[in-house]
């Protein structure tokens, strides 16, 4: 099977392949942003919305899980119907719901109404964001797509710690009395901009030979990822009734039964839902299983400094969202050269990066120790900075990895998979860290909570620099 497209600003023959301009790559990645920009942008805001919307605890951490959850188990299906029906089409839709979804979170007159449109923008980000991995994959080539996977991996970073800062200074900057509410609102205005932007500059790609949506795999790939995920997020907040523990055990059940019909269809000559031939492939299996304590340390720690330095070190928004300045500012200046390291070194920057980490996590649990509870931005800088830097030179790198030897016509699927795989890891580090976090400071206070907490995050850095080591030498 080949891949086909074309531009519907050009007259290229049918069988030409699509190409995405300088343009077009701008519009996509402000797509991939998007939907990271949210997940943390959030944090921040958490207080603010409690007390407006006289929301207890578990009600607001379903306005991050419930957006987390959605968006990881629609994240394949958003990918195949990609393949199926059309990239562009798929991404103009799912950022055209990004923004109406938006708008609903931001003039949601109560808890719960928030809660069920952030579901709702999660399963729109599913739609939009796995068109923009199988958009590259499939409008470019060579160097240019080297070039705009590493623009691709450190948006993707820089978005995660740019959402948290941008949501401080929002809500802080309380627009027309909007409060919280522009968090959600400022998405309206880029979605307006973007929409314009995709219909000139984005072309159309999609597989030559679609192959229906595999309804089982979607459905057991949704029961798995449910069971799993709301009980982690949920159960601490809720005192882990036996829901919670049911939906555990349910877990490894609906995962195995995920892995036999995916394997059935694979094996009969489809295309299921993830096809099992793909984790054949080293560099797609050894990045995949890199990506998850990368992101659950990543979340973990974005989470639980938002609450710590407000809650704990009585910084408001801007302060506690200023605090990650540094880290996003090193993250974007290192990530830049990765190309040039990769080329150069090969895969072994990912391991370099992860040592890197591991002595920025230290300095952060080291300044909490010593300075706290008067942590601000200048205490936190060395650290932030360089762990920014180590984060650079891992996750924009392991997201080319992955995708390396994934052949285009599979690439909307590949890049769901991967995304599904990094959403899944973010939602659950928000539910590991984050509870073992919550949990602790009753007993111990917030420092030795913090402290303890970025010592567990430590010892996930280490685990991911070994798993480094497993990586191929080169990237095809």
């Amino acid at each position: 099977m080949t891949e086909t497209g074309t531009l519907t600003t050009s007259a290229r023959s049918p069988a030409a392949p699509p190409l995405l301009g300088g343009l077009g790559l701008f519009t996509v990645l402000l797509g991939a942003a998007l939907p990271l920009i949210d997940f943390f942008i959030v944090n921040v805001a958490l207080p603010t919305m409690g007390q407006d919307l006289h929301a207890s605890e578990s009600v607001l951490e379903l306005v991050i899980a419930g957006y987390g959850v959605s968006y990881a188990v629609l994240l394949v299906l958003g990918g195949r119907l990609g393949d199926l029906f059309g990239r562009r089409r798929l991404f103009l839709g799912g950022m055209a719901a990004f923004g109406l979804t938006s708008l609903a979170c931001g003039l949601a007159p109560s808890a719960w109404m928030l809660v069920a449109a952030r579901v709702a923008q999660g399963a729109a980000s599913a739609a939009m964001l796995p068109q923009v991995l199988a958009t590259i994959q499939s409008a470019t080539a060579g160097p240019r797509r080297a070039k705009a996977m590493s623009l691709y991996g450190a948006t993707a970073g820089l978005s995660m710690v740019a959402g948290q800062i941008l949501g401080g200074v929002l809500v802080a900057a309380d627009i027309a009395g909007t409060g919280w509410r522009s968090v959600f609102l400022v998405n309206v205005p880029v979605v307006v901009v973007g929409l314009v932007l995709a219909a000139r500059a984005v072309p159309e790609t999609r597989s030559q030979h679609p192959e229906p949506v595999d309804g089982p795999g979607t459905v057991l790939l949704a029961i798995a990822l449910l069971a799993l995920l709301a009980p982690l997020t949920e159960g601490r907040a809720a005192g882990w009734p036996l829901w919670t523990w049911l939906s555990l055990a349910l877990f490894p059940l609906a995962a195995a039964a995920f892995y036999f019909v995916e394997r059935r269809e694979d094996r009969r000559g489809r295309t299921p839902l993830v096809p099992p031939s793909l984790f054949a492939l080293t560099s797609f299996r050894r990045g995949l299983v890199m990506i998850v304590p990368f992101g659950i340390g990543f979340s973990g720690f974005m989470f639980v400094i938002a609450v710590a330095l407000q809650d704990g070190a009585g910084l408001g928004p801007v302060q506690a969202g200023l605090a990650l300045a540094p880290m996003a500012a090193v993250f974007f200046v290192v990530s830049l050269c990765g190309p040039w390291l990769i080329a150069r070194y090969g895969t072994r920057v990912v391991t370099a990066g992860g040592l890197i980490q591991a002595v920025g996590v230290a300095l952060l649990a080291l300044a909490a120790w010593r300075s706290w509870p008067d942590l601000g931005v200048w205490e936190l800088a060395p650290g932030a900075a360089v762990a920014g830097a180590g984060q650079a030179l891992q996750l924009p790198v392991l997201f080319r990895i992955i995708l390396s030897e994934v052949p285009p016509v599979r690439g909307g699927v590949g890049s769901g998979v991967m995304i599904t795989t990094q959403q899944s890891a973010l939602a659950l580090g928000v539910a590991t860290l984050g509870s073992l976090f919550l949990s602790l400071v009753p007993g111990h206070g917030m420092q030795d909570a913090l402290v303890t907490t970025l010592l567990v995050q430590l010892a996930i850095v280490v685990l991911t620099t070994g798993l480094s080591l497993r990586l191929p030498r080169r990237i095809s």
